[in-house]
């Protein structure tokens, strides 16, 4: 070897654990020599040191005043330029950050680390053939359609003034101001203006409701309630408490007649009530089909998992719930105090990682499976899948591609297709059981 090549590392392998391995690496003692002299050399031509002209700064100096942040330096520096050759050496695929431990190298000695290194786990798969499955039913009844048209009318009602000088009564909707008090001293959470309220729709505490029964527009009355023992906030919960109410408003609900005007009210599409039943039937039994899909596909991997044993990476697990918590801090940042977020985000790092495990099962088995079965996905099923998405998302297929293409999402957009194919593979030969509910 000339004295311009690179020494090769020396790469030790242990099997820790069935997804551990544990690298030793090794760079002999001229490679270590090369990197201390280089970084004295540019440290000596940035530093400047009383008594010493720039540039000109003795080494042993140098070392007496830098020595220890140099060999921490040299220590990342040597990690971060041998490491992935070590583990490309070793033939290994990390599925998370390797842990390095390291000291400071010494000059005139080899420079020696280890890294332990998480791997995919070799999975035995048992007979995918006649996996159990359960799937609920699709079929959408009558009252199913009636239920739907319900709802439909009650978004289509509207809210009418009542007669001046009526009486509110149960069924009314009122608008109120009001202001709550314990021991004569109003509480937080207490006092609004411009609610409204539904009489006889239980949404109030016990006792709140009724006592507003007969007051008229601009009619005031002061009411007397008791919150329950298990109301959420502690300051009043079993506490005796007045309301001062003002009445500004009251209400009727109108509902939509049931007809032909109102079908092409809710799309001038539908010809009249038969056209629009027949649409919602179409919706509902199209909803219950991918709802009885996800639960029959949830099911069959559920089955692959409990025939399947094999350890899961943690830094997979932990790299699945840092998304989802990234996610949920993303949405809710703006809408969530920030203390309360990370107190909620705190809860969920704990209650999520369950099923952030289970995901990574799932993609690991799902994975597997595509090996096995010599499952693939080309490009072209890439730009399929893209035309798709462009499509329900109404925008320009080359657009949408482009984005991929400049984010690096091919790649990860390529293994979705390919599990996608393999969990259909797994229910084609499934073993389907029809079940009641969801």
């Amino acid at each position: 070897m000339s004295e311009n090549e690179t020494p090769a590392l020396a790469v030790e392998t242990t099997e820790t654990s069935p997804i551990l391995r544990t690298l030793r690496i090794e760079l002999d003692s001229k490679r270590v020599r090369k990197a201390i002299d280089r970084a004295y050399k540019d440290l000596g031509k940035t530093v400047r040191v009383r008594g010493f002209r720039p540039g000109k700064v003795p080494r042993p100096v140098l070392q007496k005043m830098y020595g220890a942040s140099v060999g921490q330096e040299l220590e990342q520096q040597l990690v971060r330029e041998t490491l992935t050759e070590a583990i490309e050496q070793a033939g290994l695929e990390p599925v998370a950050e390797p842990q390095v431990e390291a000291e400071a190298p010494v000059e005139g000695e080899a420079f020696a680390y280890t890294a332990t290194i998480e791997v995919r786990p070799s999975i035995e798969l048992p007979e995918l053939t006649g996996l159990p499955g359960k799937r609920p039913p699709i079929d959408v009844t009558d009252e199913d359609v009636d239920n739907e048209l319900e709802q439909l009318r009650q978004r289509q009602s509207r809210f009418e003034d009542e007669p001046e000088g009526a009486e509110a009564a149960e069924g009314s909707f009122l608008t109120i101001d009001y202001l709550g008090k314990v021991d004569d001293v109003a509480f937080e959470g207490g006092t609004a203006e411009g609610a409204t309220i539904e009489l006889g729709s239980g949404r109030m505490i016990p006792g709140f409701e009724e006592q507003l029964e007969g007051m008229a527009v601009d009619q005031e009355r002061t009411i007397s309630v008791t919150f329950p023992d298990d109301y959420p906030s502690e300051d009043v919960a079993g506490k005796a408490a007045t309301f001062d109410i003002k009445l500004t408003k009251v209400q009727r609900k109108v509902m939509p007649e049931l007809d032909d005007a109102f079908a092409k009210e809710i799309d001038e599409e539908h010809e009249g009530m038969d056209a629009l039943r027949e649409k919602l039937r179409g919706d509902l039994t199209e909803g219950r089909e991918r709802q009885a899909k996800d639960v029959l596909q949830r099911s069959v991997i559920d089955s692959l998992i409990e025939r399947t044993e094999f350890d899961v990476p943690p830094g997979m697990i932990e790299r699945r719930l840092n998304q989802q918590l990234q996610r949920a801090h993303e949405q809710l940042g703006k809408s969530m105090p920030e203390a309360e977020l990370h107190e909620r985000l705190s809860e969920w790092s704990e209650s999520w990682r369950p099923e952030a495990e289970r995901d990574v099962r799932e993609h690991l088995l799902l994975d597997a499976v595509a090996d096995q079965q010599e499952i693939e996905s080309g490009d072209d099923e890439v730009n399929e899948k893209i035309d798709g998405m462009a499509r329900d998302q109404g925008i320009d297929p080359d657009r949408l591609r482009g984005v991929y293409d400049q984010q690096g999402m091919g790649d990860a957009l390529k293994a979705q297709i390919r599990s996608d194919k393999a969990l259909e593979f797994l229910l084609a030969g499934a073993k389907v059981e029809e079940v009641a509910g969801s």
